[in-house]
């Protein structure tokens, strides 16, 4: 069975066979190597950007507010070699094909996630409503938690033609894709997320109480009552892509992919020496941050850091969050159409926190005498923890807990609360699910937490698409094809997960990055090679459903 990808469903584009293809994503006139191009931010979208301009003979120039890597950040715990906490991005489905493609070249390694009722957990706790159920799949757990799993396999064949969608996608079936998704985009763009379930047959059949653990347990990554208010259009593109299943993690962190792709001297380079990579091409360190975007003569864009140093670029690339634009970085508001700007602002992001320790050893898989139970598992809750998830780095080795992982309200719980304030919350609460377990006998060092609305380089986690934001998710998506737009708005581009259709998943970000590395070639006078079609090639066919009213 061929296997289901991100390929759309929104714009079914290759972006993994164009990335991989022998004969190259393209190429500029010879009047344009070494042209300049300023890069705002370095996360996946960034990086993954620089690193594939480089190979076509552009210098890509890449400015850096915050830390290296953006939401891939894998944080060491001190002391000890090999021990992360994954702050941002950690678990990256295998339909993330573009996002693989990158891994493989860098020769890293993934394992399976541990997410709960997978063999990769082990055993999973769920917590409800004071009541405890242990269990290793699914049909260890009461009737009611496979009624609510059946209930919304049920609800996703009624209400959206999941089978015939997914199916199609494993098909690269183009014109089939369209045909299903067209009219759910038309049905479900001001609808939210709420709406499909209660309104859904096969829920409006069961209790109150079935949606609420659905709310709580969710369908295999936890709790999805955070995004209960969302557009129905991005879980549905979230499901029917499998961005919620099959996930792996990185091993010795996610960071290690933009960081890598920064030193990585390709094979194949356009214009500059063999041997060059990002970080030479950069003089071994990424700008400031960005600070100012002018248009200047000669359709050159200045861009200047936060200390002050102005620099023309002849194109740029935004690929930090969207309201950094206005609340970070003095955007000359000609730059782009009020209309993108209605999109850029209202783009809604998400809160989120996780705490996490170090402990010394993977002592949950001591066995219970009484019971024969591990001793702690991977834990679904409806108190304040909602995720505890657990990674093991090998038989009496330091590995690592994170107590908490949560969104929205239960994000800023924690807010405003120091980083020991939290573990102690965390702690309580698992206490009253673990009575005998004495985890903090085996904490080692100091724990590490996020919150990444307090984070002025981010205000938030990833974009969560309300109902009515597909057309400003259009806009946003779109924005790489510029052939039509005024003078003053070209060659300044923007990408990330927030700018895709796919928000808080690394393939968002990628693809996104490509889409604009398609249209900076274009600007620059450049082509894609006729053998591989670029995204700017196929988006009249087959963009994105354009709605009218």
């Amino acid at each position: 069975m061929k296997p289901v990808t991100v390929f759309g469903p929104d714009f079914p584009f290759p972006y993994e066979e164009w990335i991989s293809h022998p004969a190259g994503l393209g190429s500029v006139p010879q009047t344009a190597l070494g042209s300049k191009v300023a890069i705002i931010g370095s996360g996946a979208a960034g990086v993954i950007a620089g690193y594939e301009l480089m190979k076509l003979g552009l210098l890509p120039i890449l400015f850096e507010s915050g830390q290296f890597g953006g939401r891939l950040r894998s944080q060491p715990f001190e002391g000890v070699d090999g021990v992360i906490a994954e702050l941002g991005g950690m678990r990256f489905p295998i339909s993330s094909t573009g996002f693989y493609h990158y891994v493989n070249l860098l020769g890293l390694e993934s394992a399976p996630f541990p997410n709960p009722l997978t063999p990769a957990a082990g055993s999973t706790v769920i917590d409800l409503l004071g009541q405890t159920h242990y269990a290793k799949t699914l049909a260890d757990l009461p009737p009611l938690f496979a009624e609510v799993a059946q209930a919304y396999a049920d609800a996703l064949e009624e209400g959206a033609n999941f089978s015939a969608l997914k199916q199609a996608i494993r098909d690269r079936d183009i014109p089939r894709i369209k045909e299903i998704w067209a009219p759910l985009v038309e049905a479900w763009d001001e609808r939210t997320f709420y709406d499909f379930v209660a309104s859904s047959k096969a829920f409006q059949k069961l209790s109150f109480h079935h949606r609420e653990v659905f709310g709580q347990v969710g369908f295999g990554t936890g709790g999805w009552d955070s995004d209960f208010p969302n557009s129905m259009l991005e879980i549905l593109r979230v499901n029917v892509t499998e961005l919620d299943d099959h996930q792996r993690y990185i091993i010795g962190g996610v960071e290690q992919v933009p960081r890598n792709l920064w030193t990585h001297k390709p094979d194949t380079v356009t214009h500059w020496p063999k041997g060059t990579s990002l970080a030479s091409l950069n003089g071994g360190a990424t700008r400031s941050g960005a600070a100012r975007i002018r248009r200047q003569a000669e359709n050159a864009i200045e861009v200047t850091d936060k200390w002050g140093r102005a620099e023309d670029f002849d194109a740029v690339l935004v690929t930090c969050q969207t309201h950094l634009l206005t609340t970070q970085i003095d955007t000359e508001e000609t730059l782009f159409s009020q209309d993108l700007w209605m999109a850029l602002d209202r783009t809604r992001y998400m809160q989120s926190a996780k705490t996490f320790v170090m402990v010394d050893r993977p002592f949950w898989k001591d066995q219970d005498p009484e019971t024969g139970r591990d001793m702690m598992s991977i834990t679904l809750t409806d108190r304040m923890t909602r995720g505890t998830y657990l990674f093991d780095n090998g038989p009496d080795k330091p590995s690592v807990i994170c107590l908490s992982y949560s969104w929205m309200t239960d994000a800023l719980k924690v807010l405003p609360l120091p980083t020991v304030k939290r573990v102690e919350l965390a702690l309580s609460a698992l206490n009253k699910i673990y009575p005998t377990l004495d985890i903090r006998g085996h904490i080692m060092g100091d724990p590490i937490t996020v919150s990444w609305e307090a984070d002025e380089n981010f205000l938030g986690a990833f974009k969560g698409a309300l109902p009515g934001h597909y057309r400003y998710n259009h806009r946003m998506f779109g924005h790489f094809m510029q052939d039509d737009m005024p003078a003053e708005q070209r060659g300044i581009f923007i990408a990330g997960d927030g700018v895709s259709w796919t928000p808080a998943w690394v393939e968002g970000a990628v693809q996104t990055s490509l889409n604009a590395v398609s249209g900076i070639i274009h600007h620059f006078g450049g082509r894609s090679h006729p053998d591989n079609p670029s995204p700017r090639d196929a988006y009249g066919a087959y963009g994105p459903l354009t709605l009218l009213n």
